[in-house]
This record gives C-alpha cells, sequence and structure tokens, in this order.
C-alpha cells in the first residue's frame, strides 16, 4: 500500500511518467481500440486531442498521489456524472483496461506499483460501468 512518500506518483517518475503514461494510453487506445478511441475528443487525424490528454494527465497525477492541481483548475472529478452520458458496458471497461495495461507495459511499470495500480484500474473503471 502506497504512502505519502511513495505515492505511485513518486514511483512512476513524478509528473512527467505520469504523463508519458498517459501518451502510452492514448497510443496504445489509438492502435489497439478504436471503439473506445471513438468515444473521445479526436483531432483531425484521429487521435485523441491535445487537450483531452493534458486534462487527463492532470487528473491522473492527482489521483495518484501527486498535486492536485486537477480539482484546483476543474473542481471535483466527479468521474460518474462527467461518464454518465457515454455508455461504459464491460466491453469498454475491458477495452480501457486493456489499453491502461499495454501503457503500462509500455512504460515498463512492474512489481507492487504495478499490482497497485492494475487493482486501483480495475476498481475505478468498474465504478464507472453504467451498462449491463
Amino acid at each position: 500500500m502506497p504512502t505519502a512518500d511513495d505515492a505511485p506518483f513518486h514511483r512512476l517518475g513524478g509528473a512527467d511518467g505520469v504523463r508519458a503514461l498517459v501518451e502510452a494510453f492514448y497510443d496504445a487506445m489509438a492502435l489497439h481500440e478504436p471503439a473506445l478511441t471513438k468515444l473521445h475528443q479526436c483531432d483531425e487525424t484521429g487521435n485523441v486531442t491535445r487537450v483531452m490528454r493534458d486534462r487527463f494527465a492532470l487528473f491522473l497525477i492527482g489521483w495518484l498521489g501527486g498535486p492536485d492541481d486537477y480539482q484546483q483548475q476543474h473542481g471535483h472529478p466527479r468521474l460518474r456524472m462527467r461518464h454518465a452520458r457515454t455508455p461504459v458496458d464491460e466491453a469498454m471497461r475491458d477495452a480501457w483496461l486493456r489499453a491502461m495495461g499495454k501503457a503500462m507495459d509500455a512504460r515498463k511499470v512492474s512489481g507492487e506499483v504495478r499490482g497497485y495500480l492494475d487493482a486501483r484500474f480495475a476498481e475505478v473503471a468498474e465504478f464507472l460501468r453504467n451498462t449491463r
């Protein structure tokens, strides 16, 4: 279990490491999960926009134990509310988890922090499922 001094944020390399994970996540999504990609705001090339990537990185930095700038700028994340208009079924949940798994593989996230993140991401992905 992480502590404030040993949060996943620090183990991933701070803000730069989390941003790199987010980039790897959206890259994996674009390559392997086209149906999931289409649910996001994309640019003219079909990639998730910079605005979306930066916003997710800002959220993830705080969620992983780093500075909570997301809340300062955007307020409480209200994840269920923000995802309510998008149908999140088992297939979308699993697609998201596969893309994040590929991102963590690409960033060589392993050991205790990988086990912790796999479990936490799975909990949140299931929490956001709103369609059976």
